[in-house]
């Protein structure tokens, strides 16, 4: 069973750093895009940055200078470094990525970490 587990979250102040870590595990055969999402209550998830397999990126407008995705394949792990926090990045961050299992091709969650930026 694939299981993505994030860490990492917490209570920071405005103008702080953070950073989040999303580990793959289970049986697969390769992790191609994997990216962060966020949510606050009452709307939708929203893209906050993701990496192709060959290290491309693409950022949200809100946090493109503040915020860096990486990958370590080797650990099947994806990370995001956010600094300069504010608090309307305050959200729950969930992390996803594209697995080949032997079954299927799809997009796995974690469960969430939330990250609350306030004084």
């Amino acid at each position: 069973q694939v299981q993505l587990v994030e860490s990492g979250g917490g209570l920071v102040q405005p103008g702080g750093s953070l950073r989040l870590s999303c580990a793959a595990s289970g049986i697969f055969f390769s992790i191609s895009t994997m990216g962060w999402y966020r949510q606050v209550p009452g709307e939708g998830r929203e893209l906050v940055a993701e990496i192709t397999g060959g290290s491309s990126t693409n950022y949200a407008g809100s946090v493109k200078g503040r915020f860096t995705i990486s990958r370590d394949n080797a650990k099947n792990t994806v990370y995001l470094q956010m600094n300069s926090l504010k608090p309307e990045d305050t959200a729950v961050y969930y992390c996803n990525a594209r697995m080949r299992t032997l079954t299927s091709t799809r997009t796995y969650w974690g469960q969430g970490t939330r990250v609350t930026v306030s004084s």
